[in-house]
């Protein structure tokens, strides 16, 4: 027989709601947002209020989104957590008030200004490309060039060409940790490579073919 419920440590008992799920269309971008109750049920706003608060994050997001927030209630604490992934990010913030709309709207604040300094750094990216044109020599890569004729291959990877945009290709990278991405451009269709750089900046190889 299944129950509702699931017991923590302790014979805590947590109250778990069926959570609501809608689909929000905002341009070319889907944003899937999911409300989990716990320990609380829905009244009648808290799934709409969610849902107009977290709409006004799809200016900051360029591709499709999964949303999650649980609500929960303690006594007199009342908790938001919201996790956003989306393109390789995963985001969270997690806000507690004596009120359930407070604590919606800095949870949903919290996320909003992790994108906000996301797209800051794309930008900034950007604007230091378009200034200056950098020549691929070898000093852009530190010590990998040295002994060419006593060097040896230790790894070999295989690479399946995505087609992505730049912001997406550094969103990747940051996601993963390389220090490189070879990716398709999703409007020329050329091989482009972007490489971090030991100084923290990027340098992007742009292939004619």
């Amino acid at each position: 027989m299944m129950f509702p419920f699931r017991v923590k440590p302790f014979g805590r008992i947590i109250m778990l709601r069926p959570y609501h799920v809608k689909w929000i269309q905002g341009g070319a971008k889907m944003m899937k947002i999911s409300v989990t109750f716990r320990n609380t049920e829905e009244e009648g706003w808290q799934t709409q209020y969610v849902e107009d608060r977290v709409k006004r994050l799809n200016k900051y997001i360029d591709a499709p989104a999964d949303v999650h927030v649980v609500l929960t209630v303690e006594k007199f604490r009342n908790v938001a957590e919201i996790s956003v992934m989306t393109n390789g990010l995963n985001l969270i913030g997690k806000e507690e008030s004596k009120d359930m709309h407070l604590a919606i709207d800095n949870a949903v604040e919290k996320i909003e200004r992790q994108l906000k300094k996301h797209k800051e750094k794309i930008r900034g990216y950007k604007n230091n490309t378009m200034k200056e044109e950098e020549t691929i020599e070898a000093e852009a890569f530190p010590g990998e060039l040295e002994d060419v004729a006593g060097a040896k291959i230790v790894e070999t990877r295989k690479i399946i060409l995505k087609p992505m945009s730049l912001d997406d290709a550094v969103l990747e990278m940051d996601s993963t940790k390389n220090r490189f991405v070879v990716y398709r451009n999703a409007i020329s269709e050329n091989v482009n490579v972007i490489y971090r750089r030991d100084d923290g900046g990027y340098l992007l190889i742009e292939t004619n073919g």
